[in-house]
């Protein structure tokens, strides 16, 4: 049975839900997931795992610096298996930011990166300014306006496509001899 490991950052839980939706559907194609929080600061057994996905969301332009100081401290073992890295941002709501051409927050992990995926994949986000702190929610708010998305300080929408989440995980699990 092929064995697969997803490491992610979460800061509200929306790229923990798409972690998890990612090991039931590689569970669901007959494969073993298991699923870890960065921030759980994990003891791997790497030797158990035939491919690693490592996924995180962008806040204010970037990603969180554990999930820099995890792909710096495991970058030889993340290159000795099938490996993929997922990016999870709300600016990918508009289709032409899901190329990476055009998603600048993927351009920069790759370019500030030690470690550099096999495969990659941008996957939209959720704006939920309800459960926001005051402070993410303003400066969301500001960025949102910049990018003629929602303001509505009540707005929760979920642009995360997810039978493309699906779709995802059943590429990176076929990448697996």
């Amino acid at each position: 049975m092929k064995s697969v490991l997803v490491i992610y950052f979460s800061r509200g839980g929306h790229t923990a839900k798409i972690a998890q939706t990612i090991a039931s559907q590689i569970t669901e194609l007959g494969g073993q997931c298991d699923v870890v929080n960065i921030k759980d600061n994990p003891q791997i057994e790497w030797h158990k795992y035939d491919a690693v996905m490592v996924g995180a969301c962008v806040l204010y332009g970037s990603y969180d610096k554990s999930v820099f100081a995890f792909v710096e401290r495991y970058q030889q073992q993340l290159s000795e298996r099938p490996n993929s890295f997922f990016s999870v941002n709300v600016v990918a709501r508009k289709p032409e930011k899901r190329i990476l051409e055009n998603n600048k927050y993927l351009q920069k992990f790759i370019q500030l990166s030690p470690w550099q995926p096999q495969h990659l994949k941008i996957i939209a986000g959720k704006v939920d300014y309800p459960s926001w702190p005051w402070y993410d929610r303003l400066a969301i708010q500001l960025i949102m306006k910049m990018t003629d998305g929602p303001t509505d300080p009540k707005s929760v929408i979920d642009y995360t496509d997810w039978d493309d989440v699906k779709a995802y995980a059943t590429e990176v699990y076929g990448l697996v001899n």
